[in-house]
């Protein structure tokens, strides 16, 4: 496969980066930072030598200008991409939120209209070209309204319910969306949090991504064990959620 991959410098986007290219995919990296992506994409070479030069080009998800260039600069790179991975996003708990809605409203921007503006672009160069498959990454946050992450959540949910949207209209066309639903993953964004029971690692998750990726699978949750607590928490009554703090 020939892959674009967004946020592929930290935390499960370098996990998945790094078992793609073990198995020789050709990547390209987009990001915001130009010495992290210089680093990834040398990290990626290093480990794999049969890895061809890892090519790499500034995207960032709070300045969607960035968007079509750097689509551009892949497609050139690679000879036309057949497959986008979307790991990049904002990440904020409930308290920092509620109190700093300038904050509130970064997170809100990036995790939906920006990706979905992101995803659109990606969209419309894989179907030119016959379809390909599309991979972003949501949350189990947006699988209900909860105490614990009402404003992360929503974003979540809206990202959530664009991709399945996407899959409906488009699969007939050759698109194949898959739309990655993490619960607790230990990262880098999630560092000084206390683990719950489940919490999952990078290198567990990028090997069920690349699965569903393969597949072509429409919804995947991971670690797999949050598919069956989610489906208990969406059949749970209004009136029990008030009194959870999950």
């Amino acid at each position: 496969m020939k892959v674009v991959l967004l946020g592929a410098t930290s935390g499960m986007g370098r996990a998945v980066a790094r078992r793609l290219a073990e198995r020789g995919d050709s990547l390209f990296l987009l990001g915001f930072d130009a010495s992290d992506l210089e680093r990834s994409a040398a990290d990626l070479k290093a480990r794999h030598q049969a890895q061809a030069d890892v090519g790499h080009a500034i995207c960032n998800l709070e300045h969607p200008e960035t968007f079509e260039p750097a689509l551009a600069a892949a497609d050139a790179a690679l000879g036309g991409f057949d497959t986008v991975v979307v790991t990049a996003g904002l990440f904020g708990t409930q308290e920092a939120l509620e109190a700093d809605l300038d904050f509130t409203r970064r997170l809100l921007t990036v995790n939906f209209a920006h990706t979905v503006v992101f995803c659109e672009l990606a969209r419309q160069r894989l179907l030119a070209r016959g379809g390909g498959t599309l991979v972003a990454f949501s949350s189990v946050a947006g699988d209900r309204g909860r105490k614990p992450v009402a404003l992360y959540g929503s974003s979540k949910a809206g990202l959530s319910h664009y991709l399945e949207s996407l899959d409906h209209k488009f699969r007939s066309a050759g698109l194949r969306v898959v739309c990655v639903k993490p619960g607790f993953v230990k990262t880098g964004m999630t560092a000084g949090l206390k683990p719950p029971p489940f919490a999952g690692e990078p290198e567990r998750v990028a090997i069920d991504v690349v699965r569903a990726l393969d597949k072509g699978k429409p919804v995947l949750y991971t670690p797999g064990i949050w598919e069956l607590i989610m489906l208990v928490i969406r059949w749970l009554p209004r009136f029990v959620m008030r009194r959870l703090s999950f």
